[in-house]
């Protein structure tokens, strides 16, 4: 553990550690400026060679990328028709938000930085300083298990960037008497990388911190956020992807139905405000999961209402006419939402397969294929479904208060 960046470590107060972290920064912000202050320290600094290191790789996961916080407007481009755009808009105001704060940790651990001849944090670094400190130790970092809150995100000279991570093995870093050890899991040669999971997260989370994309990544998923609202028979849907990539429903408080659509809801273990993972490989089972929960949308006959309310289970289709409609307005958005990108799934494999790529365009170009095919997935189901329904005559019928998804 002498070998290791913690916050107790770097605070030398585990009660002081624990305040930082639950009110404005993370600790990967306070890691960050620990070694920023360690840097201007030159050879003097015990973390020189460390430090040196996190410089070479500038935050450059596996594939020779660093996070998409790190590029340029041009090169987010790559990225267009995925919701990973927004997304790093989003880390990077939160990034910003604990750089204000950063003399917050000045003060409260005086006595630390007192060692630094250094201006107060925001004056010693410019933002965008800050950021690729923040980037690089985000890249790095492992989460620790069974160890206490000061404890959990450590720096380890051993661990990453030297390591490779994979979502499909077994072998972790973990703490084991006063030192962090790596187990791993099958026999290695001289001159082969070190493989170590990277936890069970989806791809867009793995580019986001760390750079890359893993094609066999058992965790990944997308999203469709679901909501009732008035639309006038002009039901619309959007598909979003997100760190825990989440698909959400609500109930329109303005459908005179509400209070009795949200029983049946929670009935069936559903909330007003719903959330379905959509992942790899299970696309058909959670369309089969939302349907129940989307046909609520079309329900407006009270005595409908009322033969559901006194059923169990979970809603059953209505009538051809509504079912065809919940089933048409997915079909409908998964296509629109898979023109939006600018290329096709067989556009990537193309451009994949030629080879050229420069890193941050093959990893992008690689992210939003995996996207699109779990789109393509979940739009193959939706097409089952129709070819299942009895009479394909059937003219879908409209809704006052149909589902939005987004």
């Amino acid at each position: 553990m002498s070998l290791v960046v913690t916050l107790e470590r770097v605070l030398g107060d585990e009660s002081v550690a624990e305040l930082l972290t639950t009110n404005k920064l993370s600790e990967l912000a306070c890691l960050a400026l620990y070694l920023m202050y360690e840097k201007k320290q030159g050879r003097d600094s015990l973390w020189y060679p460390y430090i040196k290191e996190l410089d070479r790789q500038r935050g450059r996961g596996q594939l020779a990328v660093e996070s998409p916080l790190l590029w340029t407007e041009s090169e987010l481009d790559y990225l267009n028709g995925s919701p990973m755009r927004d997304e790093v808009v989003v880390r990077d105001e939160g990034i910003r938000r604990e750089y204000n704060e950063l003399d917050t940790l000045w003060f409260m651990a005086g006595s630390l930085f007192k060692q630094y001849p250094f201006d107060v944090p925001t004056e010693a670094f410019p933002f965008e300083i800050f950021k690729q400190a923040f980037v690089a130790v985000q890249s790095c970092v492992v989460h620790l298990q069974k160890v206490s809150l000061a404890r959990r995100f450590a720096l380890v000279p051993l661990g990453p960037p030297l390591l490779t991570y994979k979502s499909n093995c077994k072998a972790m870093l973990t703490a084991v008497d006063g030192s962090v050890r790596l187990l791993v899991d099958r026999p290695y040669k001289a001159g082969e990388p070190i493989i170590v999971w990277c936890g069970p997260q989806p791809n867009s989370r793995l580019l986001l911190n760390y750079g890359f994309v893993d094609e066999d990544n058992p965790y990944d998923r997308i999203a469709i956020e679901v909501g009732f609202l008035k639309l006038f028979y002009s039901p619309y849907l959007v598909v979003v992807t997100k760190p825990k990539l989440l698909s959400q429903a609500s109930l329109n408080t303005e459908d005179p139905q509400y209070q009795e659509k949200r029983m049946v809801a929670q009935r069936n273990g559903k909330l007003a405000i719903q959330k379905f993972q959509v992942c790899v490989g299970k696309e058909k089972e959670t369309i089969s999961e939302m349907l129940p929960y989307l046909r609520l949308g079309y329900i407006s006959d009270p005595d409908e209402m009322q033969c559901i309310l006194s059923s169990e289970g979970d809603t059953c289709p209505v009538s051809p006419c509504s079912e065809r409609a919940v089933l048409d307005q997915l079909v409908v958005y998964l296509k629109s939402r898979l023109a939006g990108y600018p290329t096709t799934l067989d556009e990537d494999e193309s451009m994949l397969a030629d080879g050229s790529l420069e890193p941050k365009k093959e990893v992008a170009t690689r992210l939003v294929r995996l996207e699109k095919k779990m789109l393509h997935g979940c739009l193959q189901a939706a097409n089952e479904f129709i070819s299942g329904l009895p009479d394909h005559t059937v003219s879908p019928c409209p809704a006052l208060y149909a589902p939005e998804l987004k």
